[in-house]
Order: C-alpha cells, then structure tokens, then sequence
C-alpha cells in the first residue's frame, strides 16, 4: 500500500500491529465520544479560500519557548511507543530532528532520556506525571534538566487514569492471567514482521524513565496495575511551585479545557498551556480541543504561549488551529501510526505530508508567514 496522508499510515499501522498494541494507539476512553469530536470538530471548521494574492514565498518557520522550529509542530508525548518499532522514541526522534522539530518524550517511554538524546541526536522535551515518590521525581527533573531538555511539559489530566474499554478488551489491562497470556501470544505471532523487529529485536521492553520506581513490574503489561497505584490524585495547583523549584527552564501545562484553568495557569507563572482533552483518553463526553481552543485564547490574551492538540490528522488541521489561536499543535496519534506502520522512515513521510499540505493550505488562504495566521483565515 502506498501512503500518501495520515490516514493511510492508520491502515497501514493497523495491519502490522497486533490488536492489543494498535487499539492502544487508536483507542479513546469509555464510549470514545470526545475522540470521535476532536476529529469532527476540526473538520467542520471551514477555512477562507482567497486568490490573486502573491504566495510565491511562504514561511512556516516559528520559535516556541525559545527553540526555533521550521514549522509549528511538536511530536507529542506516546507512552510505550517504543513497543510499535524497535526503540521507537529514538526513531521518532530521528525524525523531529531531521524535519526541525521538536519531540516530547512521554514519562512512560520504553526508550529513556538518556538513549532518546544520545541516539536521537537531541534532547527531547520532557513530559512529567506526577507519581507519590517526590524524591524520584525529582532526580527524574534533574535527569532531563542535565541532558539539556528545552521544556517540560507537565500533563495535569491524568489524576486517575481514564477506563479506556479497548485495552481491556484486547487483554493490555485488566485480567492477566494464562488465558489473557495466551490471547496475546497469539496476537503476536499473528504479526511476525512486528514479533521480529520489536518483541525479539526491539528489547528491553520497560519504562525507561521510571523503570527504578517501578521494580514490582517486571515488564510493560504489569505497569498499569502500578499506575493506578501511584499516580497522585493529590496533585494541585500548589504543586506548580515544587515544580518550578526542581525546573528552571520553560514549564507548560497540558490538559487544560476550561478558561478558568487557563487563567489560573497563567497566574502562576507558567509559560505555555496544551488545550487537550487527552487525545479523548481521559474524560469522554467533554469538548474537542478545537471547540476548547477560542475561549481559552480569548480569555489568556498574551500572557502565556497557547498549544493545541486533539485530532490534528493533517496540515490542513494545523493551519485551522493557527488560525484560532494556537501559536503551536502536537500531532500524536499521527506519528505513532507511521511508527507502527514503517518506523522513522514513516514519521519523516509523515511530517512532511504535513508540511507539504500547510504550505498549500497557506498558499489557498493567502497567508505568506505562519506567525501571521489568524482568523481571517477561517470562513465564518
């Protein structure tokens, strides 16, 4: 199959993975309502097509919390995608780097800080769960702050894990026993491309990042378990300040929805926020990141840089973010389905179809410099 968009990687990624590994990528939380939004919310957003205007020199070109980017995109945090190719943080980092952009590595990456800088060629931006042991958290903030990471992006969603109905029903969590076992085994070797490239080449299979604050799990299936144990409900915005006092570079908040929030985060001092419903992993039933995304920029002004993520499956995508107000998107399911389907080969095709597809989404609009869209853009 040729691949030409991001849908096709789906496809293709569907078809190499097994189940219990694809429905973690593409699945969302309980009835997947808000996943289903963030998609539709985004297509229905109409752009404004002008003509006889001079676009023969478009920039994408942008800077974000102070790391020039070619264009306004950032790989957004995917827990365990090293488990869709071998050592997949560090391909997908091959790949930011090449396209000149930046990678969020997610807390529960199998691939570590350490291996995604020194193999990927930069250091990542950091994503932090908060978990009840400070002191390891701590020295983890002092670990990414050691290799040069350019931010830290601190996921305030996830307090208690969503019930993401597709994982159990493949048998990643839940039930673990020989029958469960069983069920995966045969899942695997219904895949011998995926067996071979990363059950057998691809190990260690752990969380990198937190794997010494975990020694109970033994490997990725007995990690949810764990999550649910130690993840701190606790967390509030009078954590920012243990925060900023283990971070002393950039500090953004991802997951936020609600205007109220965003202005409280502006309060304290941070500098950027992700309007996110957690790829509809978390909460269903609540807005898209696009229906989300005015209000919040309306109600923050200037006062700190506003991201977007949620349902970004083209450039097209990404220009109608712009134009609502985002200064930057996060792509995640995007580039771990060309993960899965064909390793850094595929997330470099990818970030450039989506390149390719906001210049001429640019272009159509009459806009010349990406730091310029706004909502003149949109057709209202």
């Amino acid at each position: 199959m040729t691949a030409a968009c991001v849908a096709d990687y789906r496809e293709l990624a569907r078809r190499r993975l097994p189940r219990v590994m694809f429905d973690y990528i593409d699945g969302g939380s309980y009835a997947e309502v808000t996943l289903r939004r963030n998609v539709e919310d985004l297509e229905a957003i109409a752009l404004r097509q002008r003509v006889l205007r001079d676009v023969s020199n478009i920039s994408l070109e942008t800077e974000l919390f102070g790391q020039a980017m070619a264009m306004p995109v950032i790989l957004a945090p995917i827990g365990m995608a090293g488990m869709y190719a071998r050592r997949g943080e560090v391909q997908a980092m091959r790949a930011a780097k090449a396209a000149g952009l930046p990678m969020c590595l997610s807390s529960v990456s199998v691939c570590d800080l350490e291996e995604v800088t020194r193999d990927g060629g930069q250091a990542p931006w950091f994503q932090l769960y908060m978990i009840r042991d400070r002191g390891f958290m701590a020295d983890l903030l002092a670990r990414a702050a050691d290799l040069g990471a350019p931010a830290l992006v601190f996921t305030v969603d996830l307090p208690v894990p969503g019930a993401r109905y597709r994982d159990y029903r493949s048998g990643l969590f839940g039930a673990n026993g020989p029958l469960t076992g069983l069920k995966r085994a045969l899942d695997g070797l219904s895949h011998p491309q995926w067996m071979l490239d990363v059950y057998f080449n691809g190990r260690p299979h752990s969380f990198g990042n937190i794997a010494a604050a975990i020694p109970e799990a033994r490997g990725i299936m007995e990690f949810w378990p764990w999550v649910t144990r130690n993840f701190d409900p606790t967390v509030s915005w009078a954590d920012l300040d243990w925060v900023r006092a283990h971070w002393k570079g950039p500090i953004i908040l991802k997951g936020i929805l609600d205007a109220e929030d965003a202005r409280e985060a502006a309060r304290r001092g941070v500098d950027g926020i992700v309007v996110s419903n957690h790829g509809g992993r978390q909460l269903d039933g609540v807005m898209s990141g696009a229906r989300a995304l005015p209000p919040i920029v309306e109600a923050v002004g200037d006062d700190l840089t506003v991201l977007m993520d949620g349902g970004v499956r083209s450039g097209l995508d990404v220009v109608k973010a712009l134009a609502m107000g985002a200064k930057g998107v996060m792509i995640g399911r995007a580039w771990a389905w060309a993960l899965g389907a064909r390793g850094e080969a595929g997330v470099a095709h990818v970030l450039g179809v989506i390149r390719q597809e906001m210049m001429m989404a640019m272009a159509l609009t009459g806009c010349t410099d990406v730091r310029s869209a706004g909502r003149d853009l949109l057709a209202v």
